[in-house]
């Protein structure tokens, strides 16, 4: 099989598209042939070597993917099944074993492309409004990074769950992007937008929450939420969060609630209840999957290239 690979982490110059040998699947593992895969920050991380990596080099990064069952290995899909995965590792390759519990089935009308956008990223979303703030109609939210992959879909379901949105972006055009998806208010980057985000909310006090997915912004998002607010943390896309005065924290009943994906996908019917949410979200129009690019596998460089950059608006994918 063709597989996107390093040996040594460093930039996107140490990625490689090569013939590696065909996975062999394990007892309670599927082999999946990917026809859609998802590039995420994670991915990145990996590759420069400050996130855990599975396996032993040449290392092959990547956690989710679209595509059909290869090989069934006696689990419950039938070989030329549909299905998605988004936890799983190794991800980057035409052929991929997957333990029959992370395996997520298609609906008919849900394309390998839109699965693999969706379901990391929109999985992320979906337990930040359940689990980690359980999202009420009326409240104030604070999206950071609104017009990322997560950015765009966290903004979406928090309207749909009847919440008023801001968005942070770093530029105008990602801007409209998150105006598009349902935010009320979109703020750029700059020294006053903790100050512009208490502007924005009914009491000029402060939102009821922030979604804080880039880490060096934390203690400005606790400027942006009011008195008895809630930060969320669950991502360091800018850099490691400084520390918090947990008597900061009792003086202003402020709260910081930390969120990883990995916690909450505890069971197949975990993920399957879950995804099923997201995929009727779509199927009824409530929900729009963003796709911003999507790069041929043999393309990985170019691919982790533009996204570190930070020139997507919503997801990349790279295409096997």
């Amino acid at each position: 099989m063709k597989a996107l690979c390093f040996d040594r982490f460093g930039g996107p110059e140490v990625l490689e598209y090569r013939e590696l040998p065909d996975p062999i699947p394990a007892p309670g593992e599927a082999l999946v042939r990917t026809c859609a895969i998802g590039l995420n920050f994670a991915d990145l991380y990996r590759r420069r070597g400050n996130y855990h990596l599975a396996g032993t080099p040449p290392y092959i990064p990547g956690y989710e993917a679209a595509g059909v069952i290869e090989n069934p290995g006696g689990g419950p899909f039938p070989a030329g099944a549909r299905v998605a995965f988004a936890d799983s590792p190794f991800a980057n390759a035409e052929l991929v074993a997957v333990p029959f519990e992370k395996l997520i089935p298609l609906p008919d009308p849900i394309s390998f492309e839109t699965a693999a956008a969706l379901l990391l990223q929109g999985l992320t979303a979906q337990y930040l409004v359940r689990d980690s703030h359980p999202l009420r109609a009326g409240e104030e939210v604070l999206v950071h990074a609104a017009a990322g992959g997560v950015g765009l879909l966290l903004v979406q379901i928090s309207k749909l769950l009847g919440a008023r949105v801001v968005g942070l972006t770093s530029s105008e055009a990602k801007g409209e992007a998150a105006l598009q998806a349902g935010a009320e208010s979109v703020l750029t980057y700059t020294p006053e937008w903790p100050r512009q985000v208490r502007a924005f909310s009914r009491s000029g006090e402060g939102v009821d929450v922030a979604f804080d997915s880039v880490g060096s912004t934390l203690m400005d998002s606790f400027r942006a939420v009011r008195t008895g607010g809630h930060v969320v943390f669950f991502g360091m896309a800018g850099g490691d969060p400084a520390p918090v005065d947990p008597r900061m924290l009792m003086d202003t009943s402020k709260s910081l609630t930390g969120g990883d994906l990995w916690n909450v996908l505890t069971s197949s019917e975990a993920r399957i209840q879950r995804a099923g949410e997201l995929f009727s979200w779509v199927l009824d129009g409530r929900l729009q999957v963003n796709i911003g690019r999507a790069f041929p596998l043999a393309q990985g460089r170019s691919a982790h290239t533009f996204l570190e950059t930070r020139s997507a608006i919503g997801k990349v994918l790279l295409i096997p």
